[in-house]
């Protein structure tokens, strides 16, 4: 067990800001310089014969950072400056990052916005090429290991887990051949490092690309019940796509992340070039086109309308990420009678007509909804009537796969929503027979 600290080497403890699996980290001052520095603590000291696979694993990830001394300068990789051995005590003196991690930004309310994800990535693929370079490979990304400067910048840690390797021709194998355990983050773990294979950085490359889904959807693009499941759908099922989930995420996009998460190498990226390039054109064709409102300006619009009345803020930030916005023109059809449709819509502003057989026999103001009965029915059905929208009409559209994808909490509140809608539908129809008959 670690003890209180005061100092550590000629570092000035200040206060514990975090702990793992194999350590303690620790913000330090150098008491020479006045440099903050992060200063992550392994203790060696004799334990219990259960306790040994533990011990192992915190010695060979001292071992693994403290061999990146000086090795890996890159902007967006955390800066290691120093690694020693005092008596029980081991640590790694690194730079510190103090606006947290990307943690903060993988549930659907808290989603950055699409060019900022698709920049990072970038980044992280570049500063992961460099290490691939000196012949390391990460083994362990995930959000949790990629900080935020305060500035609003990004840099990669934590490479306890690294593995520190040679080139052999154009493939990458490690000094020992396979490690002797799998290690990492299991949500975040490639095919073959499940498989405990010999591990290449296109591992890194699976790795970074759930970072990029989930960033993208609030969602892992793998998931089950207990680890053997897990594990199983990694190596075995096709997660959704992303744009299953958030359906006004551009094509260029699903493409990358799909390709990053190929369960074959083969079928992967091949290096971290094309991948880099391929966000670099997705980047400047998000630039091109312009960007859309906010999700926070959508999140207000959405609040002030009743349909979404029963929401909760977390509920209806869900709502936000896996709809699309859309204005269409006076006259567009939005449904038409006959066609096969998946999409359901809720009326932001403005008016639409519905009609069956060329006649109007109704219409929608704002917070009514429209295109829902085949979200409760078959999605391969024909559409029923059709639905055509006057001037300066807001809807936001909802695909019924991704409201089938969304969390229960969502799903129950958006039932309701339409059970409402359809409760005052069938009393218009009700006073108005009543008003016909009262007319006879």
């Amino acid at each position: 067990m670690i003890p209180a600290l005061e100092r550590i080497g000629k570092y000035d403890i200040v206060r514990e800001i975090g702990r793992g699996a194999t350590s303690r980290v620790y913000l330090g001052r150098d008491g020479f310089s006045g440099r903050e520095v992060a200063i992550k603590v392994f203790d060696f000291a004799d334990e219990p014969e259960s306790e040994q696979r533990g011990r192992s694993m915190r010695r060979k990830a001292f071992i693994a950072e403290a061999g990146l001394v000086g090795r890996l300068t890159h902007p967006h990789i955390v800066e290691i400056y120093d690694a020693a051995s005092e008596a029980q005590l081991s640590y790694v003196v690194m730079e510190y990052v103090a606006g947290g991690t990307l943690d903060a930004h993988t549930d659907v309310r808290t989603l950055l916005p699409l060019e900022r994800v698709v920049e990072i990535i970038f980044k992280c693929a570049r500063a992961l090429e460099l290490a691939m370079r000196e012949g390391v490979i990460h083994r362990d990304i995930k959000p949790g290991n990629i900080l935020l400067t305060e500035s609003g910048d990004i840099k990669i840690s934590d490479f306890g887990a690294a593995l520190l390797a040679k080139k052999s021709g154009e493939a990458t194998r490690t000094l020992s051949g396979t490690s002797d355990a799998v290690i990492g983050s299991p949500a975040y773990m490639s095919p073959e490092q499940i498989r405990n294979e010999t591990l290449t950085h296109q591992s890194d490359i699976f790795s970074l690309g759930v970072v990029m889904y989930r960033l993208l959807t609030g969602r892992l693009p793998f998931t089950a019940g207990h680890q053997m499941g897990l594990a199983y759908a990694i190596l075995h099922t096709e997660p959704p796509r992303p744009s299953d989930l958030r359906p006004n995420l551009p094509p260029a996009l699903d493409g990358i992340i799909m390709r990053a998460l190929a369960k074959s190498r083969e079928s992967r990226y091949q290096t971290w070039a094309e991948f880099g390039r391929d966000l670099t054109q997705a980047f400047a064709q998000l630039r091109a086109e312009g960007l859309p409102a906010s999700d926070s300006e959508q999140f207000q619009s959405l609040r002030g309308v009743a349909f979404f009345s029963g929401f909760s803020d977390a509920e209806l930030w869900e709502i936000v990420r896996i709809s699309t916005w859309r204005r269409p023109k006076a006259g567009e059809v939005l449904i038409r009678e006959g066609e096969i449709g998946d999409a359901l819509y809720v009326l932001i502003a403005g008016e639409v007509d519905i009609s069956i057989r060329g006649q109007r026999v109704s219409s929608v103001r704002p917070g009514g909804c429209f295109g829902e009965m085949l979200y409760f029915r078959d999605p391969s059905a024909k559409r029923s009537t059709t639905v055509t929208a006057h001037a300066r009409t807001e809807v936001i559209e909802l695909k019924a796969q991704a409201m089938r994808s969304a969390t229960d909490a969502v799903q129950a509140e958006f039932n309701k929503a339409c059970m409402s809608v359809l409760l005052d539908r069938v009393g218009n129809i009700n006073a108005r027979y009543a008003m016909l008959k009262a007319a006879e």
